[in-house]
């Protein structure tokens, strides 16, 4: 009898974490081939937000970007990767200082997984008392990960004065972070640590550095609209106009 217990609550928790049943705080879908959204959510003025992070599966372990929002869905990612795929996360990169994208970055370096910022996050994440990678990247890189190949790029100021985007030129995905908004968004988001007058330059960066992307992964929006860029672009555009009034 306890066997088949222990195998009801197995089961009805994998299906919270993968069948996005119930109120999961953790939700796994699949994007593509070996990649995945992962979804974990915080509190932001009174309301709950989700926040979207990658993972990539490869033949050497698990690529992740960025870390969650939830401080108490650090292991369970871990465990729900591992459970679903048979394979461990070897690395995790964060696409700015922000808690949404860095707090779980001192617990996953803790556990043998290679965290990556670049300089100007780890600046800033010093400046502001956030949690750090063990490697800092001085430039855009390109990583080779078995048969995957990808970039870190920076595009310039925008949500934040270190945001960075990650570029899979082969697959045609376009990890955009908390800089690309959603495509049905009417604002840009919280703006407190942006360049607004730099925003529109940098978004237009990004679209001429990844162009006809097949998907456009972003922070707290649907990824399914890969109008999210153009939108931003707008989003950005009269924002600038608005400021110079």
């Amino acid at each position: 009898m306890r066997t088949i217990l222990l195998t009801i609550t197995s089961f009805f928790s994998l299906t919270n974490i993968f069948g996005q049943t119930g109120n999961a705080k953790l939700k796994i879908s699949h994007l593509t081939g070996d990649f995945y959204i992962y979804t974990t959510y915080n509190t932001y003025e009174g309301e709950q937000i989700p926040a979207n992070g990658m993972y990539l599966i490869t033949k050497d372990g698990v690529v992740m970007f960025d870390t969650p929002w939830d401080t108490t869905q650090f292991q369970p990612l871990l465990d729900s990767i591992k459970l679903k795929h048979s394979k461990s996360v070897s690395t995790c990169i964060a696409t700015h200082w922000h808690s949404d994208r860095t707090a779980g970055l001192e617990y996953y370096k803790q556990h043998g997984i290679k965290t990556y910022t670049t300089l100007l996050t780890d600046e800033l994440s010093i400046k502001n008392n956030k949690k750090r990678a063990e490697f800092l990247m001085a430039m855009d890189t390109v990583f080779n990960i078995e048969q995957y190949s990808f970039e870190t790029y920076y595009p310039g100021e925008g949500h934040t004065t270190d945001n960075i985007i990650v570029w899979f030129s082969k697959e045609k995905i376009l990890y955009g972070g908390c800089l690309i908004k959603g495509a049905d968004a009417e604002n840009l988001g919280y703006l407190g640590d942006a360049n607004i007058a730099a925003y529109e330059t940098t978004l237009k960066r990004v679209q001429q550095k990844c162009p006809d992307p097949k998907f456009i992964v972003i922070s707290h929006s649907d990824w399914n609209n890969i109008n999210s860029l153009k939108n931003s672009i707008k989003l950005a555009r009269k924002l600038n106009k608005k400021k110079h009034r």
